[in-house]
């Protein structure tokens, strides 16, 4: 993108307002928005940290001063963070942020095999669907959090943002409990799932709930569409990680002289696991193993260090990618199967949009002749969601200022 489109972007359709009510949960200035940190990249890897505005006219301006080709947000802090080299050395702190988490498709390069590396189409999207589900369901049932925006990340991933109360408040040490919670996948895909208790042959209550829905997804997606088992080194991943040495050898010996689909060779583990009595404990292990097979393969995939730090800086919604031009759009968690992440708008689309609406005078709403449209109304009733139950907190406590 040439630095006059980014700069007619800024102008004209980043949606200013719109994010800083998200990050201020008030329509006016307050101290979640003016003691925030947001960071500019500029051209050539240059990273202006610790800007901090008064509202959001502000922010644009600076915004359009600088051109930058993103820009990424931090914490608030216990003071503005342009004025932390005044402040008491040892007092400038963050003290709230957003619980966030990063999906990235390169941690499923392991076992996706429709693209790789930084490309992503709407075949291995399922992958970030999957994840998606399991979280948003997880995040809601197990903590309770109701203030969840998913925005893809703008070419390979999808990004969460947990605007709750209790989310905003955490410490390094609560976020970091919260990843152990949900990391399930083991770094080394050679190595096999621990999850269930010492002790005990069942899975925790979270991930047995997983469990049901990613089995239906593991026949889809693994099993059929990637068909993850079909080459030899697909397989041989897969008997990496049954327990019973017998019961893997016989399987490589078998699919060694044919070339079955990873459908009938999941039947042909099914099929060995029957040759042992019901009730046996060897049986018990291996159907223990299935179970954990299908978490590896479909559960999600978290990039740990995003979440654990109040001071991680992650890009802002509606930042422009600079690799694919595509924007980075908040997606509906209940329609994210359909999404498609080559059907995002990009830059120049949404530019030619407005070229093609016959007015070439700027206005402050610009995005809503164009395609940006819904993903902005998207961001604007989850900031409705978040403020109202602010104003009704405040209600209750007596502020009657809104």
């Amino acid at each position: 993108m040439s630095a006059e489109m980014m700069l007619t972007f800024y102008r004209r359709l980043y949606p200013f307002k719109s994010i800083f009510q998200w990050l201020n949960h008030s329509p006016t200035p307050d101290s979640f928005f003016v003691r925030r940190e947001i960071a500019f990249n500029l051209p050539g890897d240059v990273i202006i940290r610790y800007n901090s505005f008064n509202d959001h006219d502000e922010f644009k301006r600076q915004t359009c001063k600088l051109n930058p080709t993103r820009f990424e947000i931090g914490p608030v802090y216990t003071a503005r963070p342009r004025d932390r080299k005044t402040a008491r050395p040892g007092t400038f702190n963050p003290t709230h942020r957003e619980l966030v988490f990063d999906i990235d498709m390169t941690d499923y390069d392991p076992i996706r095999t429709c693209c790789s590396d930084a490309d992503i189409c709407k075949r291995c999207w399922a992958f970030i669907a999957a994840a998606v589900r399991v979280l948003d369901t997880g995040l809601r049932e197990q903590f309770g959090y109701v203030h969840l925006l998913w925005v893809y990340s703008g070419r390979r991933g999808i990004h969460l943002w947990i605007s709750d109360k209790e989310a905003m408040g955490l410490t390094d040490d609560q976020r970091k409990a919260i990843v152990g919670w949900l990391t399930v996948v083991p770094k080394d895909e050679s190595k096999r799932l621990n999850v269930r208790a010492f002790g005990s042959r069942a899975l925790p209550a979270s991930l047995q709930a997983a469990l049901d829905h990613l089995a239906v997804v593991f026949t889809d997606l693994i099993l059929e569409d990637q068909d993850c088992f079909g080459s030899t080194d697909g397989y041989e991943a897969l008997l990496k990680l049954i327990p019973d040495a017998r019961v893997a050898e016989a399987l490589r010996e078998h699919w060694a002289s044919s070339s079955s689909s990873s459908e009938t060779k999941w039947k042909d583990f099914k099929t060995q696991i029957k040759t042992y009595p019901k009730g046996s404990t060897a049986r018990a292990i291996l159907t223990e193993a299935m179970e954990d097979i299908i978490l590896q393969y479909t559960y999600p995939r978290l990039d740990e260090n995003v979440s654990k730090k109040r001071n991680h800086l992650l890009k802002a919604p509606f930042c422009v990618h600079p690799k694919t031009g595509r924007v980075c759009v908040p997606v509906d968690p209940e329609k994210i199967e359909e999404f498609d992440p080559e059907k995002v708008p990009t830059v120049s689309q949404l530019l030619g949009e407005l070229d093609s609406g016959g007015d070439g005078d700027e206005h402050h709403s610009d995005w809503e002749r164009t395609s940006l449209k819904p993903y902005v109304d998207m961001l604007d009733r989850h900031n409705a969601a978040i403020m109202g139950e602010v104003r009704n907190e405040k209600r209750e406590a007596g502020d009657l200022s809104w």
